[in-house]
């Protein structure tokens, strides 16, 4: 399995590397959260000696409703990361959505994300992997939830076709399993490793319930928080390289998503018992 590095950042991923840490909030809510968000993550995992890449998203285009939270937006949100980038000396990892986006947020971002809903639509794999090449990043790819394992020999190929094999981390973050249901095959990161990326785990959404919500009618999520430690531990376990968590200091208010976010108080304990586990895992 092909070890991937952000070198100006002096960090690798792959198996025999440590633990990478993605970690920081579902959406961008304001400039204060981001920051002390982002501070209080960097001195955990700076503690730990564990590789920290800031996630935040600056739309979440993919709602049930119409009426739910996306975030500032593009222009806004960027810059919001750039601060967090230049403030604490930390990559960035957001998400895109439309082909138009690839090199503003490529210009920002280390680690591009492509959404597990997007991760076959040609058009914006192609776009984002060639300004993320010219730019000097990596994607990370979610593998949607209506694939299996080794379908992502696809998107891979998509990739290297179009800029640059050794450039893309798979994310699991659940498979569809019957209605309004996810489920992670603990095998499947094994499979995907074999395909010769890096394999993530985005505990944060894999113990999403999608629309199951009684109180929205099926217009948000449920509610599994409890159980995303159980998916995190259990894939680092499994031999995922690196994790994918969202927090917030008091989820229950967190404008999207919040039913899944862990609280950012908890952080420090969960990111201690990962290392262990991937330290015992790996030796």
């Amino acid at each position: 399995m092909t070890v991937l590095k952000l070198p100006k950042w002096n960090m690798a991923i792959g198996d025999g590397e440590p633990l990478l840490c993605i970690a920081g909030l579902n959406v961008l809510e304001d400039l204060d959260l981001t920051l002390s968000t982002a501070a209080h993550l960097k001195s955990v995992l700076d503690g730990l000696q564990l590789p920290f890449v800031f996630k935040a998203s600056f739309d979440k285009a993919n709602r049930s409703s119409i009426k739910s939270y996306r975030g500032p937006g593009l222009k806004d949100g960027l810059a919001m990361l750039a601060e967090v980038k230049q403030r604490f000396n930390v990559p960035i990892c957001t998400d895109i959505h439309e082909v138009e986006q690839a090199e503003p947020i490529a210009a920002v971002a280390d680690l591009v994300q492509i959404p597990a809903f997007l991760c076959r639509q040609t058009d914006l794999v192609v776009a984002t992997a060639r300004a993320t090449q010219k730019a000097g990043g990596l994607l990370h790819v979610k593998k949607g939830q209506f694939l299996a394992p080794w379908d992502c020999r696809n998107i891979l190929s998509k990739i290297a076709e179009a800029a640059a094999p050794d450039m893309t981390i798979l994310c699991e973050r659940g498979t569809s399993f019957g209605y309004n249901n996810l489920i992670v095959d603990m095998l499947a990161f094994d499979e995907m490793k074999k395909l010769g990326a890096p394999v993530t785990i985005d505990a944060t959404h894999a113990v999403q319930l999608p629309g199951a919500d009684p109180r929205t009618q099926g217009a948000s999520t449920g509610d599994r928080r409890s159980g995303v430690s159980v998916i995190a531990k259990a894939s680092v376990a499994a031999g995922a390289n690196g994790v994918f968590l969202e927090f917030h200091p008091e989820p229950d208010k967190a404008l999207c998503d919040g039913p899944s976010c862990l609280p950012l108080d908890g952080a420090a304990d969960l990111f201690a018992k990962l290392k262990a586990i991937h330290k015992a895992a790996t030796s």
